[in-house]
């Protein structure tokens, strides 16, 4: 099963084609600017590319030749933005909460206290955004990302705000998570040396368009081209 991505856009410029693995964590890796978050925030549907395709394990997401795209909060995905966008004005309880609204207020208080603990991230749940560090908020973040229960976890450079002592531990809890739920997640960085950390899959990307993209290793000892030597050897 894959995620089958076909886009192609003006502004932001695009054209990707593309097959990604499930259940993988898949790191997509380019200078900045180049089109990485574009390409995930098509996947979740807030960006409607002009000519697009894409589809996950055979279901139709978007669609431009049919018109059809299918709104983000029906799509089986968990977003997490670079700012991490929790909402200043709930506690960190209540941030969780909001991807649980389907439930009724008792489960609904039961499961995000399970998520605040699979996050490592239980003991604040009264606290305020502001309230918390930036390994906090990036913890709060992915459990109320975690709690819609998604098919797809995508991650918009959630460990640039992060000192490199707090984003050791985090990777680690990444990979425990992945581990553990055995979801498929894509991750934007432009680091690639986090990418080689925490992914087994990995596509280079400049300007909108996909340079090479493979397992880990393939990529990493047979780049395709002299621009995706210069991305990998920033790894030295």
């Amino acid at each position: 099963m894959s995620l089958l991505l076909n886009l192609k856009h003006n502004a932001p410029a695009l054209d990707i084609s593309s097959e990604i693995p499930t259940g993988k964590i898949i790191a997509l890796v380019g200078a900045s600017g180049s089109g990485k978050t574009s390409i995930l925030r098509a996947v979740a549907g807030l960006l409607n590319a002009k000519h697009t395709h894409i589809s996950f394990e055979g279901e139709c997401w978007s669609d431009s030749k049919s018109k059809y795209h299918m709104p983000t909060h029906l799509r089986p995905i968990g977003f997490v933005s670079q700012s991490y966008a929790l909402f200043p004005h709930l506690t960190v309880l209540e941030n969780v909460e909001t991807s649980l609204m389907h439930l009724s207020p008792h489960e609904r208080k039961s499961q995000a206290h399970d998520y605040l603990k699979l996050t490592h991230i239980k003991g604040f749940e009264a606290r305020y955004p502001n309230e918390l560090s930036g390994g906090q908020k990036q913890r709060v973040a992915l459990a109320r990302a975690i709690a819609r229960k998604p098919k797809i976890l995508l991650l918009d450079e959630p460990f640039s705000a992060v000192d490199r002592t707090t984003r050791k531990s985090l990777y680690l809890e990444l990979q425990q998570l992945h581990e553990r739920l055995g979801i498929t997640i894509i991750l934007v960085t432009h680091d690639i040396n986090e990418a080689m950390k925490l992914a087994s899959y990995l596509m280079l990307i400049s300007q909108g368009s996909q340079l090479q993209a493979g397992p880990m290793a393939d990529v990493l000892k047979r780049p395709c081209c002299e621009e995706a030597e210069l991305l990998l050897a920033e790894r030295y």
